[in-house]
């Protein structure tokens, strides 16, 4: 079984930063990819960022803003959020893909911009 523990999220002031980290513990033997994903009131489930290999890729409302990077010796993805808007305002979710495509949540955490 593989754990996800999320944590960095809060809230922040429009313009400010965030960054979210994201640690796996537990039978990982691969990991395959890692990603952020998001989930804002009434919405659903959204990329935000990717991570397989030594390729990124993110959605369109993130980039130049956000920047995904991994710490492969920890287990751990980190979401560096800069120039934050309210528009980003939701509860944002870690995922793993690990052990032949197993596929692993984070138990979300909560990022709040206030204008």
């Amino acid at each position: 079984q593989v754990q996800l523990v999320e944590s960095g999220g809060g809230l922040v002031q429009a313009g400010g930063s965030l960054r979210l980290s994201c640690a796996a513990t537990g039978s990982i033997f691969s990991i395959n990819a890692m990603g952020w994903y998001r989930q804002a009131p009434g919405k659903q489930r959204e990329l935000v960022a990717e991570i397989s290999g030594g390729r990124t890729n993110y959605a369109d409302s993130v980039k130049g803003r956000f920047t995904i990077s991994r710490d492969n010796a920890k287990n751990t993805v980190y979401l560096q959020m800069n120039t934050l808007k309210s528009d980003v305002t939701a509860v944002y979710y870690c995922q793993f893909v690990v052990n032949l495509l197993r596929t692993y949540w984070g138990q979300g955490t909560q990022v709040t911009v206030s204008s």
